[in-house]
C-alpha cells in the first residue's frame, strides 16, 4: 500500500516539524484530511496550540476546529508518523551567511524517528543542493537508514505570506519535487489533498529549491531598483510615488514601490543564493548590488530626516523622534529582520531620542530581539514623526492627528507615501 493510501486511509500519520507561520497552517490544513502530529520544540507554544491559540497571531481559533491533530514536543509521539514535513526557519547570521542550525537540528529530530518506508519533505527555504548535500546525510547518519533504499525525500517550498488572507495555502499553486518519479507522485498527490490551486511537479529537488529562492530574489531586485530611483529622485526634488503613479499607466510596467526590505524571505533568501554562488566560484554582482541597496535604506531614511532638521537649525541632541510601526510589514506581529531597527539606530547615532510604537509588535519580544524598548504610546510632541509601517490603524490618521504629534519645526516622514500632497507641514517620503 502506498504512503498516500496509508495517509488517506488514516492508517499512517503525517507530521509537521516546526509550527510557526508556515508550519501551523500546513498542519491544520492536512489535519482536515488525514491524521496529523504537530511537533515543535517550544513547549509553551505547543500548549498554546492545544488551546486553539496561534502563537504567531496569524490564525483565528476557529481554524483549529474539526482538525485531527495532536500537538506535541515529544519524540515518542513523533515516532508514530510516516510522512514528515519540515518547516523550520532558515535565517542568516550577523555576517549575512546562511544559518542552517534550525534545519539541521530538525533533520536530526526526524532522523531519530525515521523508519523504513517513511517520507520526508522539506519546506524551508534553502540554496539549491542543500536538501541532498546537507539534510539527507544527517537523516542517514542519525537513522542508520539508506536514502532511496529505506526512505524517500522531497522538497516543496513554502509560499505562505504572513498577513495575506487571499494567497493562502489552498489558493496558491504548490511546487513539489521528489527523489524518484514514484516519490514525486506520492508527494504531489498528498499535497493535492490541501492545495485547491493544484501542484507543479518540478524536474528535481534542486530545481524546486532554486525556484523558491529566485521568487524572492526577483522581488528583492525590483524593490532595490525602486529604492535606488527614490534616492535619485529625492536629489531631483521629485516625489517617487508620483513618478510611479504616472509610469504605472503603461500596461506592462511592473508595480513595485520603494521601502524597507526586511522579514524572513525577501531580505534573507538572496543571501542563500549568493553564498552558494560564491562557493562555486562566481560572485553574483546584480543580486549583491540589490542587497546592498536595500540594506542601506534604513540608514538613508534617518539621514534624510536629520538633514531636514539641520536645515531648520533644530538641535539634534534635544530632538525627539517618533517611529510608528516596527514590524517587518503591515498588519502582522512578526518583527524578525525588521529594517525599522536600522532607522532607529541611525537616529540614535546622531544623538536623537527615539520613541517607537506599534499596535501589533510584542514589546518584550522586540526588546529581547533588538535591545530596544517600545513605548506604550506617543508622549508629547516630536521634532520628527516617521510613519515606518503602514498598519491599518494608521490609515485613518488625519492632518490634525499628525500635527498634534509634531513640534513647530517638525518633519513628517511617510515611507510608503500614504499621505503625500495631503498635509501642509514639512513632508518627506521615499
Amino acid at each position: 500500500m502506498s504512503i498516500y493510501d496509508q495517509l488517506t486511509g488514516k492508517e499512517a500519520k503525517l507530521a509537521v516539524i516546526g509550527l510557526g507561520y508556515v508550519g501551523l497552517p500546513i498542519a491544520l490544513a492536512f489535519a482536515r484530511k488525514v491524521k496529523v502530529i504537530g511537533f515543535d520544540i517550544n513547549a509553551r507554544r505547543v500548549e498554546m496550540m492545544r488551546q486553539g491559540i496561534d502563537p504567531s497571531n496569524e490564525l483565528e481559533s476557529s481554524e483549529f476546529e474539526n482538525c485531527d491533530i495532536e500537538f506535541t514536543d515529544s519524540l515518542d509521539v513523533l515516532r508514530e508518523a510516516r510522512f514528515f514535513v519540515v518547516a523550520v526557519p532558515t535565517p542568516i547570521d550577523s555576517h549575512n551567511l546562511p544559518d542552517l542550525t534550525p534545519l539541521l537540528k530538525a533533520s536530526e529530530t526526524v532522523g531519530k524517528v525515521l523508519k523504513k518506508g517513511d517520507y520526508v519533505v522539506f519546506e524551508s527555504t534553502v540554496y539549491p543542493g542543500c536538501t541532498e548535500d546537507d539534510c539527507i546525510p544527517v537523516l542517514e547518519r542519525i537513522s542508520g537508514l539508506k536514502w532511496k533504499e529505506d526512505f524517500s525525500v522531497g522538497y516543496s517550498p513554502e509560499r505562505i505570506n504572513p498577513g495575506d488572507r487571499e494567497h493562502t495555502l489552498a489558493r496558491v499553486i504548490k511546487v513539489v519535487s521528489g527523489d524518484t518519479p514514484e516519490s514525486l507522485e506520492q508527494i504531489a498527490k498528498t499535497y493535492e489533498l490541501v492545495v485547491d490551486a493544484g501542484v507543479h511537479r518540478a524536474a528535481s529537488i534542486k530545481t524546486a529549491e532554486a525556484a523558491k529562492i529566485i521568487e524572492n530574489t526577483q522581488r528583492d531586485l525590483n524593490i532595490a531598483l525602486m529604492n535606488e530611483l527614490s534616492v535619485i529622485f529625492s536629489k531631483m526634488g521629485i516625489n517617487t510615488y508620483d513618478v510611479l503613479e504616472a509610469a504605472g499607466t503603461k500596461w506592462n510596467f511592473l508595480r513595485f514601490t520603494p521601502g524597507l526590505v526586511g522579514g524572513h524571505c525577501i531580505g534573507v533568501d538572496p543571501y542563500y543564493l549568493t553564498h552558494k554562488s560564491t562557493q562555486l566560484g562566481y560572485h553574483a554582482k546584480v543580486i549583491t548590488s540589490g542587497r546592498e541597496i536595500n540594506d542601506y535604506m534604513g540608514a538613508h531614511v534617518a539621514r534624510q530626516i536629520v538633514k531636514r532638521l539641520i536645515a531648520k537649525d533644530v538641535s539634534l541632541k534635544s530632538s525627539r523622534v517618533l517611529v510608528m510601526g516596527v514590524t517587518f510589514k503591515e498588519n502582522v506581529t512578526d518583527i524578525r529582520n525588521s529594517k525599522v531597527i536600522d532607522v532607529i539606530r541611525e537616529f540614535e547615532s546622531y544623538g536623537l531620542k527615539v520613541d517607537a510604537i506599534d499596535p501589533y509588535a510584542d514589546a518584550q519580544e522586540f526588546e529581547h530581539e533588538y535591545q530596544c524598548r517600545l513605548a506604550a504610546a506617543a508622549d508629547g510632541r516630536y521634532e520628527a514623526v516617521v510613519l515606518a509601517v503602514s498598519h491599518d490603524e494608521y490609515k485613518n490618521f488625519g492632518e490634525a492627528d499628525f500635527a498634534a504629534l509634531l513640534s513647530e519645526n517638525g518633519v513628517f516622514a511617510d515611507l510608503k507615501g500614504m499621505y503625500r500632497s495631503k498635509f501642509a507641514f514639512d513632508y518627506w517620503s521615499l
